[in-house]
């Protein structure tokens, strides 16, 4: 699976971290998502789905 995110329409909500801590995280300056794991291993697939469907602004994508 491949992971990112998009900081042109992250709110910051921070859901991803939340529901996927080990793969997102947040930018200090402005609480942007950060893609920590691109190629998160399939142990990881659950909450990044979830993570994904939480995010508001639809900036988490899964392929």
């Amino acid at each position: 699976m491949h992971v990112t995110g998009d900081r042109r329409v992250c709110v910051g909500a921070g859901q991803c971290v939340l529901a996927a801590p080990d793969v997102f995280d947040q930018d200090e300056d402005h609480g942007l998502v950060l893609v920590l794991q691109e190629e998160p291993g399939d142990d990881q697939r659950e909450a990044v789905d979830h993570a994904e469907a939480a995010c508001p602004s639809g900036a988490v994508h899964v392929d």
